[in-house]
C-alpha cells in the first residue's frame, strides 16, 4: 500500500493464481460454481467454473457437489463451499440495496475473480472499479474474453497491488471521491497486517462522501491456531494444499467496525450463521468451528 502503509509483507507469494492468496481466489470460484449448480442455490455465477477449469492449479477441482464423493459431508466442498456461496449472496444483496439513486461507483478491493459487473442487474450508468494485481485481472479477462462475456455496466480494471499506490491508480482510472460509492472487501482484510487494515479503512473513509457504503469480512479469534485441526482448515490443507492459517495474518486485529463508527458511519456486525438461519440454508455452528470468529460488517456513511 501507498504512503504511510506499514509492514510491506508479501502476503500472496506469486503474482498469478498458482500459489499463496491468489490460489484462494480459485477456491472461492470453485465454491461459487458448486453453489450455482445446487438445486437450492443461493447465488448464480455461470463464469466461476470456467475460471476453475482454465487454471492449471485447479483444473481438476470439483465444480458440482455431485463430483465430490462424500458430497455435502465433505468439509471443504460441502460446508466451506456453502459458506462462500452464502457470502456471495449476502454481499450481492448488500450491493444491490446500496446502489440507490445517488451511488454510481462501486469499488471492489482485491477483486479477484469477482463477476458482479457481469451477473448482477445493476444500474446501467454504474461504474465498477476492480482493484487487484495485474496477473489476476489479466487471467480473468482472458477467460471472460474467451466466453465473449460482456459486462452489464461499465467495468474498469485497476491493475495495482493493494500494497502499492492504489489510491492514485483508482482516481487516475476515473473514480471521483465526491460521488457516493459502494465498496466491497470480500475475503481480504484478514490476510493483511493490522496496520495495513487500519490504513485501508482510513483511506476508504477519506475517499468517500455521504451516502456511501462499505462491506467487509473480519475475523475475531484471539488465537487462529486454536482452530488448526478444525475440519475446514484440515480438509483445505489436505485436499487442495492451501494452508489458510499460513496465509492469514496472526497478529492482533484492529476494531475496524468501531473505527468507522467513531468516524460517523453507521455499522452493523453479523455472524454468517445469522444469514444461514435467514435463508434456511448455509453453515451452522459446530464444535471446533473455524467459522466461529468470522464476522460480516456493513457500514453506511450518512449524508452530511
Amino acid at each position: 500500500m501507498a504512503g504511510t502503509t506499514p509492514q510491506q509483507t508479501d502476503v500472496d507469494g506469486l503474482d498469478g493464481l498458482d500459489g499463496g492468496v491468489g490460489l484462494t481466489a480459485l477456491l472461492v470460484a470453485a465454491a461459487r460454481a458448486i453453489e450455482t449448480h445446487r438445486h437450492d442455490s443461493l447465488a448464480q455465477d455461470v463464469y466461476a467454473e470456467h475460471f476453475v477449469r482454465a487454471a492449471p492449479a485447479s483444473a481438476d477441482w470439483p465444480v458440482r457437489i455431485e463430483q465430490v464423493p462424500d458430497g455435502d459431508d465433505n468439509p471443504l466442498w460441502g460446508r466451506f463451499a456453502r459458506y462462500f456461496g452464502l457470502r456471495t449472496r449476502v454481499l450481492d444483496d448488500f450491493l444491490l440495496r446500496s446502489v440507490g439513486t445517488n451511488v454510481r461507483q462501486v469499488v471492489l478491493l482485491g477483486a479477484g475473480l469477482d463477476t458482479r459487473a457481469f451477473r448482477l442487474d445493476l444500474p446501467s450508468d454504474l461504474v465498477v472499479y476492480e482493484i487487484d494485481r495485474a496477473g489476476v485481472l489479466a487471467f480473468k479477462q482472458r477467460v471472460l474474453t474467451d466466453l465473449s462475456a460482456a459486462p452489464k455496466v461499465k467495468r474498469v480494471a485497476v491493475p495495482v497491488d493493494l500494497r502499492a499506490d492504489w489510491v492514485t491508480a483508482l482516481t487516475t482510472a476515473g473514480f471521483d471521491p465526491d460521488v457516493p460509492s459502494v465498496w466491497l472487501a470480500e475475503g481480504l482484510l484478514f490476510y493483511l497486517p493490522s496496520g495495513a487494515e487500519t490504513y485501508l479503512i482510513d483511506t476508504v473513509d477519506r475517499l468517500t462522501t455521504g451516502d456511501s457504503a462499505l462491506a467487509f469480512e473480519a475475523k475475531l479469534e484471539k488465537d487462529l491456531l486454536a482452530y488448526r485441526d478444525s475440519s475446514i482448515y484440515t480438509a483445505t490443507r489436505e485436499q487442495i494444499g492451501i494452508d489458510l492459517l499460513d496465509l492469514f495474518d496472526r497478529g492482533p486485529r484492529p476494531d475496524s467496525a468501531g473505527d468507522l463508527t467513531a468516524k460517523g458511519w453507521s455499522t452493523s456486525m453479523h455472524t454468517p450463521f445469522d444469514f444461514s438461519r435467514r435463508h434456511g440454508r448455509g453453515p451452522l455452528p459446530e464444535p471446533n468451528d473455524a467459522l466461529e470468529g468470522n464476522r460480516w460488517v456493513f457500514a453506511h456513511k450518512p449524508r452530511r
